[in-house]
């Protein structure tokens, strides 16, 4: 995972830096803020990344920085840091999608498993998202004719159907079907359908 990237929000010196050791010791790469708003005011956008954050900072804290993020739906997966008084918090951050909280003084080795955790949820992310728009690159390939043929066959209407609907020979619903499917890059509608489900695109589709 050389090409990911841990965030580290804290503004505990010593903290901080002790976590920028230990993240690049195992060949990550750690960028590290001092608050949770010098975080937000650079918003870094590295495709495989994850957020480890105290939870209590002076000004913008843990909590209220996953708010925000949640908000503009950046979604990065985040871990916190709590000290035992602030366990509460860390439960309802977890609530609301953090992948885990770890409780300080924290081991070494726990901090780097929950990153690696994090770390494989970004990957899977970034995988999603790069298929997502490689589906709708190729949906914007196609032409406005065969948008409307499109339309017409994840409903579920025949050739003959669509043919009338369009005022189209069946021969050339046939054409346009082929070409769909082969820039769509699937073998049948049915494969089509489940595609475009897939990435979020056709979340109504029958």
């Amino acid at each position: 995972m050389n090409a990911s990237f841990v965030y580290i929000v804290e503004d505990d010196a010593a903290v901080r830096d002790a976590l920028v050791t230990l993240v690049r010791s195992v060949g990550l790469n750690a960028i590290a803020f001092d608050s949770a708003d010098a975080f937000l005011d650079a918003m870094p956008r590295e495709r495989v990344a994850c957020i480890l954050t105290d939870i209590c900072m002076p000004g913008t804290d843990g909590m209220t920085l996953q708010r925000v993020m949640n908000d503009k739906g950046i979604d990065i997966p985040l871990i916190a840091i709590s000290a035992h008084g602030d366990i509460a918090m860390a439960v309802e951050m977890v609530k609301r999608g953090a992948i885990d909280f770890i409780e300080k003084p924290f081991r070494n080795q726990v901090v780097l498993d929950r990153i690696r955790e994090a770390l494989q949820v970004a990957e899977a992310q970034n995988k999603d998202s790069m298929r997502q728009r490689g589906v709708v690159a190729r949906l914007e390939s196609l032409t406005p004719r065969e948008h409307e043929v499109m339309s017409e066959l994840i409903e579920g209407v025949s050739n003959k159907a669509i043919a009338r609907r369009l005022s189209l020979s069946p021969r050339t619903v046939e054409t346009h079907r082929a070409h769909i499917l082969r820039k769509m890059e699937v073998e049948s509608v049915t494969a089509l359908v489940v595609l475009l489900k897939r990435v979020g695109v056709l979340d109504n589709a029958p």
